[in-house]
């Protein structure tokens, strides 16, 4: 399985999106400074996640959040969840 996922950084409260194949360590290394993107936002939340069959859908709903560019539709979809 793979997930799309939404993180919230507590420090800065910019939203991190993105996908992988394992959930729990990837979250691990957003908060361990093991990745250069999120380093400078640690800790991080998760705030929601989207399970997927195949890494291409998961990706495929990535992008397309991104292409949103607007913290509050992406805190509209964080809020609409029951996650």
């Amino acid at each position: 399985m793979f997930h799309l996922y939404i993180l919230l950084s507590e420090t800065t409260n910019k939203f991190y999106i993105g996908s992988t194949g394992n959930l729990e360590d990837r979250l691990i290394r957003h908060n361990s400074g093991r990745s250069k993107a999120t380093k400078s936002g640690i800790p991080w939340k998760l705030l929601y996640s989207e399970e997927f069959e195949t890494r291409s859908e998961s990706i495929k709903r990535e992008l397309e959040i991104k292409s949103w560019k607007s913290h509050d539709r992406v805190a509209q979809l964080v809020s609409a969840s029951r996650f």
